[in-house]
C-alpha cells in the first residue's frame, strides 16, 4: 500500500528532528557539567514528548 502524502511529510519532519538530535549530541561536550544538567532537564520537560507521539502512532 503506497504512503499518502501526509505519511510522507510526517516521516521526512521525523528525518528533520534526528538531524537536530545529531547536532545536540555534537554540541554536548562543549557545555559545562551545570549547563548539561539545564539543558537535560529542559528536554525532559519538552511537550509533546517523543514518548507521546510515538504512544499516538501505536495507540490507533
Amino acid at each position: 500500500m503506497p504512503l499518502s502524502g501526509e505519511a510522507i511529510r510526517m516521516m521526512n519532519l521525523v528525518d528533520d528532528m534526528a538531524t537536530t538530535m545529531r547536532r545536540l549530541l555534537a554540541l554536548v561536550p562543549t557545555l559545562a557539567p551545570d549547563e548539561r544538567k539545564r539543558v537535560s532537564e529542559y528536554l525532559s520537560q519538552s511537550q509533546p514528548s517523543v514518548e507521546t507521539v510515538q504512544q499516538a502512532l501505536t495507540s490507533q
